[in-house]
């Protein structure tokens, strides 16, 4: 069934938030760990992944050997530049993380238990789920939540589907259980409740808005350009209160020193104001269930 569309959310007054400490904006940033769980020739896909890299594919059929590379670069540098720029700031942040590309970079995985990030699953493999079935994507969520809790020691928090959901993922994550959260919304800039399969179940929308992924797709070509457009989207958030705010980082994207430095520049800015929530998106679920009653319009 073709889930109900809310065009209203909460309308011209939106709900008071009431984050900790009278936090004017909650902040999350999240790094997408992608890397080794991409469509490739050597895991049986019929053509190397060449999305978000530089340029996109060569256009020529077969294995993409540089798209491969550009993949590793994620995982071998940008994951490691990223994780300084808040760490040294001591900052939090989350990973939304393929279960595959866990299971493939170990390094990451060991840094993970003693970083302070959440983890918001990302599928098993950085493909669309709407392509799947419903015996497949079920197989997908139990395999991917598995895998997690084996590495890290926890199940994650969330999940994240590459760009959308099917129409069935959000009632097969509820059918699953345990998850805190899904962010498959790009629709509001609050969470908020639905009902699914007779139970509440928490959206805490994420945005392709305030991601790098303009830096492929045309519309920022410098540091400067993707720090201004943060920026001024802080700004006006912070100056309208009770607001969140999501960033979207990718490995092989941001952590490129050409482009860090413009995250390594907002993170200067947001340092400069007070009332700012900077947090894993575990804590903005876990704040909505403990602060905000349960107000939800059917999903089917």
């Amino acid at each position: 069934m073709t889930p109900l569309r809310d065009f209203t959310g909460y309308g011209p007054t939106p709900v008071d938030p009431r984050w900790p400490n009278e936090a004017r904006i909650a902040l999350n940033f999240v790094l997408n760990i992608e890397e080794g769980a991409e469509p490739s020739i050597p895991d049986g896909d019929p053509a190397s992944e060449t999305g978000l890299t530089e340029g996109g594919s060569g256009n020529f059929p077969g294995r993409d050997l540089a798209a491969e590379s550009m993949f590793e670069y994620g995982s071998r540098v940008g994951y490691w530049r990223l994780a300084r720029l808040f760490e040294s700031r001591g900052l939090p942040a989350t990973a939304m993380a393929c279960g595959l590309a866990l299971q493939r970079n170990p390094d990451i995985v060991s840094h993970l238990h003693d970083a302070n990030f959440d983890i918001c699953a990302h599928g098993w493999k950085w493909e669309h789920h709407r392509g799947l079935s419903q015996a497949e994507e079920r197989d997908r969520i139990a395999k991917t939540v598995a895998v997690i809790q084996e590495l890290t020691g926890q199940p994650p928090a969330g999940w994240y589907c590459r760009y959308g959901p099917s129409l069935n993922t959000r009632p097969l994550l509820v059918e699953h259980g345990g998850f805190l959260y899904d962010s498959d919304a790009y629709n509001d800039e609050l969470p908020y409740w639905v009902e699914v399969a007779g139970q509440q179940h928490l959206v805490v929308p994420y945005g392709l808005v305030m991601n790098d992924t303009k830096f492929i797709r045309g519309s920022a070509a410098t540091a400067d350009d993707f720090f201004t457009y943060l920026r001024d989207s802080f700004d006006m958030l912070y100056r309208e209160g009770g607001r969140m705010m999501s960033v979207g980082l990718h490995l092989r994207l941001s952590g490129h020193p050409g482009r860090a430095a413009g995250i390594e520049r907002f993170l200067d800015h947001i340092a400069k104001h007070d009332g700012v929530w900077v947090c894993r998106r575990d804590a903005i679920a876990q704040h909505w269930h403990d602060n905000h009653a349960r107000q939800t319009k059917e999903e089917n």
